[in-house]
């Protein structure tokens, strides 16, 4: 059987690495639903090479480019977010690979978790905003979500077979970003250009920046609390420059699991598309013959504080986390539209998270109440 695949957010670094999956792969995978937001040509271009039932575009003045640029094909052309969550809802598909970035991705999942879709999860941000909903309606509707990002996809692979084997604790383990060791007087003249060269992975802007503030890193912690049902103290962060180990995990007797290989997204993202199965992939191996010095260090949190703010966050939960990532998605777009310095973006986040009213149990339009707010209050301190 083919598995049918909707990726929402195709143009994107995993989307575009999720094709790379199914073209080595068309035995096993098919793209069924391809979505982007404003880049039309790579959309296009796409569409043409993978022939999918559907594709969306949510900017929908560039729907008649779309349209036309297909017209063509059998292919069906729709636009506008709401088109996006309607999508969604579909019986045309098996998996949904949910690759877009930030809080724009949130609804589209949940959808397809309604409509009793596997889910195989790179949006980190659908379980900071609304967690404890998000796997509630996962559970009711039998839903299995598997993590694409790398971190969670190594945790992910390390309790298979576990069953019921008590975890002590979780380690994420971070790269530590292009300005690892570096203080604040270093980080205060940091420009965009220089935050975007990171020195392992191949990521998005967003992804790229977050990763440079440790930003990354709270999300993730954030979601391994969802997707793991853990308490907030047995999530760790451990820097490890190499990023060879992806994660651990220790159980109550003190054994600790670690999944290991190259910094390579097709590897999680093919891994989570082909679950339960590993399938045989192409991708470059470590070399044990060659091998470099693994280490590990503690995070520099006075000077990283993005991370203590995600930490706060985790600890507190309510509708914390949801107001951090609106906060942080409006200060990185600044930065990169350079309206702000780096450390810029960890002022606004913590002045939003003191100013939006905390709810310790938030309903879910209460969760969209405060993603508005904070994405409000932050923008109001961007000096245009």
């Amino acid at each position: 059987m083919v598995k049918r695949i909707a990726i929402f957010g195709s143009t994107g670094s995993i989307g575009k690495q999720t094709l790379e999956v199914i073209a080595a792969h068309p035995d096993k995978f098919s793209a069924e639903i391809l979505t982007a937001y404003t880049n039309e040509k790579l959309l296009i271009e796409q569409a043409l090479a993978f022939n999918p039932n559907i594709v969306v575009i949510a900017d929908d003045k560039k729907y008649h480019s779309v349209k036309e640029a297909l017209a063509g094909t059998d292919i069906k052309v729709f636009a506008g977010e709401k088109s996006l969550n309607e999508v969604a809802l579909m019986d045309n598909y098996d998996l949904m690979l949910a690759a877009i970035v930030g809080y724009a991705g949130f609804k589209p999942t949940l959808n397809a978790i309604g409509k009793g879709k596997t889910i195989a999860l790179a949006n980190k941000e659908t379980l900071v905003v609304a967690g404890d909903i998000v796997m509630q309606k996962a559970f009711e509707n039998k839903v299995p979500i598997i993590p694409v990002d790398s971190e969670h996809s190594a945790i992910f692979q390390c309790l298979v077979g576990e069953g019921r084997n008590k975890v002590e604790k979780v380690i994420l383990t971070a790269s530590g970003g292009p300005f690892l060791g570096k203080k604040p007087n270093f980080l205060v003249n940091v420009k965009r250009d220089h935050a975007l060269q990171h020195p392992n992975w191949s990521m998005g802007a967003k992804v790229t920046i977050d990763s440079a503030t440790l930003m990354n890193k709270g999300l993730e912690m954030i979601e391994a609390k969802w997707l793991f049902s853990l308490q907030p103290e047995q999530v760790q962060v451990v820097i490890h420059p190499q990023s060879i180990i992806h994660s651990m995990v220790q159980f109550e007797d003190g054994s600790i699991k670690a999944q290991m290989g190259l910094p390579d997204m097709k590897l999680p993202i093919q891994y989570a598309m082909a679950f339960p199965q590993r399938i045989h992939s192409n991708f470059p191996r470590y070399d044990f013959k060659k091998p470099s010095t693994l280490s590990f260090e503690e995070p520099d949190l006075r000077t990283f504080r993005n991370l203590a703010l995600a930490e706060e966050a985790l600890q507190r939960g309510g509708n914390l986390p949801c107001i951090l990532n609106a906060a942080n998605e409006i200060a990185v777009f600044a930065f990169l539209r350079n309206k702000i310095g780096f450390l810029d973006i960890t002022a606004m986040v913590e002045q939003t998270m003191n100013k939006i009213p905390f709810l310790q149990h938030p309903t879910l339009n209460e969760y969209f109440e405060s993603d508005g707010e904070a994405r409000n209050y932050a923008a109001s301190m961007i000096h245009m």
